[in-house]
């Protein structure tokens, strides 16, 4: 099924559009986050880098890997990232947690739950015991970061069912590409399954959609890029820069004459391993609430599922 891609409105075009880079100043760094290979386009935008007609003049790009939107907002309050595709869960976090009433929105990545295309799933093994929500009291359930736009999900669909974390099930953390091994390995009993992840074949053999986001929460704009306001002031001809080339790039891919070439570097993304810039985290059990950028955990893989069973 197709996903709802890149849209970038108008208005934002319009905000940040204007002169060009002034030539021979020093390029602006702009450090772009990103969490799921092809997914986000973060991850695939410097494969075709030969379009980008500004970079390396007017400003420099660093793709930055997270295990899910919500350690982003630490990033962006830090001054460690200047572009942050975040989530509707995270945005109000960056806002309403953290104070930072200076971020705006610059562009729409995708919007998922849109009739006719595709909607996040959430996984059980297909000859296990959960057959529905309800089956879940008193298992163990996975979500890649407390906070994160899957999990709020996840917590809206099993609240319909009267269902609550550390009352009724255990909640424990790991980055996507973990989390068809420890479906297999029965360490958990569900997890969020997203694209390019939930299209591998080994997972559809053992696994089955128990729901979709679409079930939990209707349509949502999934994930949108963020900047702050102070940075956009200062770099505004730069990020006019950027924003051209990444509206050509996502174009090119777009085009279905390019389609076969698109997927040759979607694959070969997917199956890339982590660089040592990768900032992935171990599964470890969901200790609080995501009450900010505060928000941390750590842990060994091993003890934290014996933890989380007991």
């Amino acid at each position: 099924m197709p996903l709802s891609r890149l849209m970038f409105a108008s208005i934002a075009a319009a905000a940040l559009f204007g002169a060009s880079a002034a030539q021979g100043a020093e390029p602006v760094k702009i450090r772009l986050s990103w969490v799921a290979p092809v997914t986000n386009w973060a991850s695939i935008i410097l494969e075709k880098k030969d379009l980008a007609r500004h970079l390396g003049k007017s400003y420099t790009l660093e793709p930055v890997r997270f295990a899910g939107t919500p350690p982003m907002v630490t990033a962006l309050a830090n001054g460690e990232l200047e572009v942050s595709n975040l989530a509707y869960s995270t945005l109000a976090i960056a806002i309403e947690n953290a104070g930072m009433d200076d971020v705006r929105i610059i562009a729409d990545e995708f919007r998922d739950g849109v009739e006719g295309y595709y909607s996040q799933e959430y996984m059980v093994l297909a000859d296990g015991p959960i057959k529905k929500v309800d089956d879940l009291k008193g298992k163990v359930v996975m979500t890649n970061a407390a906070g994160s736009a899957v999990d709020v999900a996840m917590r809206a669909m099993l609240r319909k069912f009267g269902l609550e974390e550390k009352r009724d099930y255990t909640m424990v953390e790991s980055a996507f590409p973990t989390m068809r091994a420890m479906l297999s390995e029965k360490k958990v009993d569900m997890i969020p399954a997203v694209i390019p992840f939930s299209y591998d074949p080994e997972l559809r053999k053992i696994g089955r959609t128990l729901f979709v986001q679409r079930d939990a929460i209707g349509v949502t704009d999934m994930i949108v890029w963020t900047a702050r306001k102070p940075f956009l002031d200062k770099n505004r001809a730069a990020m006019v820069d950027f924003m051209e080339d990444t509206l050509r790039i996502t174009r090119w891919y777009l085009d279905p004459s390019n389609h076969k070439e698109a997927m040759e570097i979607a694959g070969a993304a997917k199956e890339r391993r982590h660089d040592a810039r990768s900032r992935l985290r171990q599964i470890r059990p969901r200790r609080q609430e995501a009450r900010g950028p505060e928000h941390r955990g750590r842990g060994g893989e091993a003890a934290e599922v014996r933890r989380a069973r007991k």
